[in-house]
């Protein structure tokens, strides 16, 4: 997870006033709220299983693209999703880093009723930071990633652990995107257009060379950063600007299922170098980003892109919070 937020307040205000333009060419038509009707009860969610699958990742190394670590477990995140009856595409390339450098970029695609018109998208970034650049030491060494990049990928790895067991009605996409975090460090550039466009490759790969030809969906989820104790999920402001009706519902389920305490409905971070940014700007799928806002830095985790983002950071709390949350909201589409 990508970009320093000093200037986010800045930004989110001018974001939001140019949302509420009727002359901004960016915003997405608002869409209608999906009615709720009842349907099959939504599986359990299993925090045990949820932390399970993050400590298995941070158990191969830092997933850092074209080591030894990222291709064991990409293996290894292929064989599972296949394990859970989805069909699954490897969509492999090469892309060009911040510092020239040409690096693999491995999206792994998983598809469950594939056929079906209708379809959800669920997506991550399963690479980690090839450098603790916000740590005071080691920092030219790679991070663990355990909730930047692994906490996401956990949760909807559970997820997917019930779609062939339990599937719901619509038709469901999970992408786990490579090559997010290898992003140009914060310095004198600051967050402009040109470091912003060195973040997100995988996404942004994907978004040229969509894996079925006119790909869309209803909408999509994005899990960035979800597995911290104590953590709260205020609204992000270019979610709320693409896709206010799916913020809302996600906010909604929330509360009604009693963790209204961990997602606040207050608009309070925006995160412009994310891929439900790159999803909403070129394919103009209506996507939100459920990512941590931390009131003690006013941005991030204090974990993030240092080597304390490790295993000690992630809580089973929060992981069934946002796991069972956003398990109800895909459930219960029709």
């Amino acid at each position: 997870m990508k970009a320093d937020l000093t200037t986010t307040y800045l930004w989110t205000a001018m974001l939001l006033l140019a949302a509420c333009s009727p002359a901004s060419e960016e915003r997405l038509p608002e869409q209608p709220t999906t009615p709720e009707v009842s349907g099959p009860p939504t599986p359990l969610f299993d925090p045990d299983s949820a932390y399970a699958f993050v400590e298995r990742q941070v158990a191969f190394g830092p997933r850092v693209p074209g080591s030894e670590a990222h291709q064991a477990c990409g293996d290894w995140l292929v064989a599972t999703l296949k394990g859970y009856g989805a069909t699954v595409i490897e969509q492999q390339g090469t892309v060009k880093a911040f510092n020239g450098q040409q690096l693999p970029v491995r999206n792994i695609i998983a598809s469950w009723k594939p056929e079906a018109e209708d379809r959800l998208l669920l997506f991550a970034h399963w690479d980690t930071r090839p450098f603790a650049d916000k740590d005071l030491d080691r920092k030219n060494e790679p991070i663990d990633g355990a909730n930047d990049g692994g906490s996401g990928v956990g949760v909807w790895l559970e997820v997917a652990r019930h779609l062939a067991e339990a599937p719901p009605a619509l038709g469901i996409d999970l992408i786990f995107f490579d090559v997010e975090d290898y992003g140009q460090p914060s310095g004198a550039m600051g967050v402009d257009q040109a470091s912003s466009d060195t973040w997100c490759l995988g996404s942004q790969y994907w978004t040229r060379n969509l894996h079925v030809p006119g790909y869309t969906a209803r909408y999509g989820i994005l899990l960035d950063m979800v597995g911290a104790r104590d953590a709260r999920f205020y609204q992000e402001a270019i979610s709320m600007r693409y896709a206010p009706h799916v913020v809302r519902k996600v906010w909604r389920t929330a509360e009604a299922l009693g963790h209204g305490d961990r997602f606040i409905p207050e608009v309070k971070l925006f995160v412009g170098t994310d891929d439900h940014d790159v999803v909403n700007r070129r394919l103009r799928i209506p996507s939100i980003d459920i990512i941590e806002y931390h009131e003690g830095t006013n941005g991030f985790h204090p974990s993030w892109h240092t080597h304390d983002d490790s295993m000690d950071v992630i809580d089973r709390t929060t992981l069934q919070a946002v796991g069972r949350t956003v398990m109800e909201v895909i459930w219960k589409e029709r």
